[in-house]
């Protein structure tokens, strides 16, 4: 990600007098200005793709979200300059996967996602790392090798939270394309259809959304759950 210039130089002029002395010249002394913290990083970028995009996620999905790409990158553990956000505070009537191009500041796809059978009707509201659960799992996640199966070409996500979401791999909890993921399930049962607790999405676009973000790309998967926003380690602060 790109830098910030943080230092600017401010001058005091004066005029000269006939005889100067020490004391007619007024003290230079340069202003420094203080580094924007992380969080004002954070608010700087989302305004810049807020000027480049039409439709956006939440500033506070956003700030998480960027909160922990930044520690995976430091772990070097990004290898696909790509951010995906899930929100799934938001009902399922929504569109609420964004994909994030982190090098142009640029939202490459904005669609529908299910959530798991018993995470929810419409809303999300159950979460879940356990197997056989039939939930979603929140948290942040790195792409990985794809593979075909029942769902045609599906995409595995390695969850990098022990408590959250590391049984990603043994649940089968993937990308892949679904019919009931599509706003046509919208108008026939009033919600998107639901997975086992794949983040599904629209089978028109999942080839590309899979061939796009695989290999070492970041996702987030956010809820406004107050005990995954307390004990993400991803979320956590450095101390100061």
């Amino acid at each position: 990600m790109a830098g910030f210039i943080t230092a600017s130089f401010a001058f005091t002029t004066y005029e000269p007098t006939a005889n100067p002395t020490s004391t007619d010249l007024t003290e230079v002394k340069p202003t420094l200005k203080a580094e924007p913290t992380a969080e004002e990083k954070i608010n700087l970028l989302y305004e810049e793709f807020v000027t480049l995009n039409a439709n956006m996620p939440s500033q506070v999905s956003f700030t998480y979200a960027l909160t922990g790409y930044n520690k995976l990158e430091a772990e070097k553990k990004i290898e696909n300059n790509l951010l995906t956000i899930v929100d799934f505070s938001l009902p399922s009537t929504e569109k609420r996967m964004w994909i994030l191009d982190m090098d142009k500041n640029e939202v490459i796809y904005h669609t529908y996602v299910s959530h798991g059978k018993n995470t929810g009707g419409n809303m999300a509201t159950n979460f879940s790392n356990t197997p056989n659960s039939l939930q979603s799992s929140l948290g942040f996640y790195v792409t990985a090798e794809t593979y075909y199966g029942k769902n045609g070409l599906s995409l595995f996500i390695d969850g990098m939270e022990k408590e959250f979401n590391s049984k990603a791999r043994e649940r089968y909890v993937v990308i892949h394309g679904a019919d009931y993921a599509k706003e046509e399930s919208i108008k026939r049962l009033g919600r998107l259809g639901r997975s086992y607790g794949c983040p599904a999405v629209p089978t028109e676009v999942s080839k590309e959304i899979i061939n796009t973000i695989k290999g070492g790309s970041a996702l987030f998967i956010y809820h406004n759950s107050d005990n995954y926003i307390a004990n993400s380690t991803y979320l956590k602060t450095q101390s100061a």
